[in-house]
């Protein structure tokens, strides 16, 4: 059968246990070629992660053995892809400790997230006068949906400050929750500063206030566990992409109670239980929130991808990571005419920094010929940028497959692109 070969696709990975970097990137096919003759050297996987062979086997078992639609026919074909597609749900809940299948929603990504609870709750719920609370460090996805559903229901949009470190300023926080704040929405971890948010703390914070709480977990769900029950967060979203799964795919998780009191977002096929032209009823929750056919085979990966990362020692992995980023920064820091961009306390992943006198676009070209992949310009958070007086930084961002080779390649490319630039 053809899901049993998806299974068994899973399977063609032993389980990994204590954390062998170089055992790892063995299952990442894309990390074996050459760029302009060196060996690729990637570091800009808080844009994208690449993927293990096991998600890319499992989305050819789909096309190959049981490509059908879902949910809408009786015929043996169907009925496997729809196993294969709930059973990422069912991986999903696990992932991320959901008391319930149902507050699983799956979607093209974060930004889809966001943008279903700012539609969907929002438009329903906010009114004139009422606040939603964001802080500075938010990628645009958890802005822009914010600032479309005020103007659409007269809420008030506030900003709460970071510091020079890139942390929040928990105390200008407390000043801005209030009895009008309905929800707050910040980011587990910073994309364009690497910065670790208190996100258990501003959950607790903001609930005392009577406001819920949307975390972007995009740049969280590849480096740590995600309990959301223990966090206690009202909704959740991540994409599955930054976490070594396919393109548009993603996961908002939302409190069932909340999921069933909430409006569809987007009409169309299998959201609905009854059409007429008088009348349409609604599905059930989630599925009152997946109009259209899915990106099936995409969904298919992100469950493959989920069960690599369940496979993996996920402690020694981050760990390994820390260890990485403890090392670049410091060599990068000591190199001299260099300005990390955020230092925060608690980070993860991401190194951000300016050359004096030089574009970080000028950056990335001179590492590029040197086989190493960053990300150069405003990451989609220009009012970090602003925040600190830069255009843009050069921003280098490790997971678990990274090196401390590479971490010296890395070094002796800023270095070179230094002395040719600056």
């Amino acid at each position: 059968m053809a899901v049993e070969r998806m299974s068994r696709v899973a399977e063609t990975s032993p389980a990994i246990g204590r954390f062998d970097v170089h055992r790892v990137r063995e299952d990442f096919p894309i990390l074996r070629q050459a760029m302009h003759g060196r060996p690729l050297v990637y570091l800009d996987n808080a844009n994208t992660t690449q993927k293990p062979r096991a998600v890319l086997d499992a989305m050819q078992a789909f096309y190959e053995g049981y490509n059908a639609n879902i949910h809408r026919a009786t015929y043996l074909l169907s009925e496997r892809a729809t196993a294969a597609y709930e059973g990422t749900r069912t991986a999903v809940q696990r992932f991320v400790n959901a008391a319930d299948r149902r507050e699983i929603v799956l979607t093209k990504g974060s930004t889809d997230g966001i943008n279903l609870v700012a539609q969907s709750w929002g438009r329903s719920v906010l009114r004139p006068g009422d606040e939603v609370l964001i802080s500075w460090l938010e990628h645009h996805s958890n802005i822009v949906p914010w600032q479309l559903a005020c103007e659409q229901t007269g809420a008030r949009l506030r900003v709460v400050p970071i510091d020079d470190r890139g942390e929040i300023v928990l105390e200008e926080f407390d000043r801005l929750l209030g009895e009008r704040t309905r929800l707050v929405a910040v980011g587990h971890v910073s994309n364009a500063l690497g910065t670790i948010n208190p996100v258990e703390d501003i959950i607790r914070r903001a609930h005392a206030a009577g406001a819920l709480v949307l975390i972007d977990g995009a740049q969280a769900a590849a480096h740590m566990p995600i309990d959301v029950r223990a966090l206690d967060a009202d909704f959740y979203v991540f994409s599955g992409h930054k976490m070594f799964g396919p393109t548009g795919t993603g996961v908002l998780y939302g409190r069932a109670e909340l999921l069933e009191r909430m409006p569809p977002y987007q009409g169309g096929g299998d959201m609905i239980e009854s059409v007429s032209f008088e009348k349409t009823t609604y599905n059930a929750v989630p599925y009152k929130f997946e109009a259209g056919t899915p990106n099936i085979a995409g969904v298919v990966g992100l469950g493959a991808a989920i069960e690599y990362l369940e496979r993996l020692d996920r402690a020694a992995a981050r760990a390994h990571e820390d260890e990485l980023l403890a090392e670049a920064t410091a060599r990068i820091a000591a190199l001299p005419g260099i300005r990390l961009i955020g230092r925060a306390r608690h980070k993860s992943s991401v190194l951000s920094f300016v050359i004096d006198g030089v574009h970080p676009h000028d950056i990335g070209t001179v590492l590029d010929r040197e086989g190493v992949a960053i990300r150069t310009g405003q990451h989609c958070a220009q009012p970090v940028m602003d925040r600190y007086g830069v255009a843009a930084t050069a921003r280098a961002s490790f997971a678990l497959y990274n090196t401390r080779e590479e971490v010296e390649a890395l070094v002796a490319a800023v270095a070179k692109a230094k002395e040719m630039l600056g």
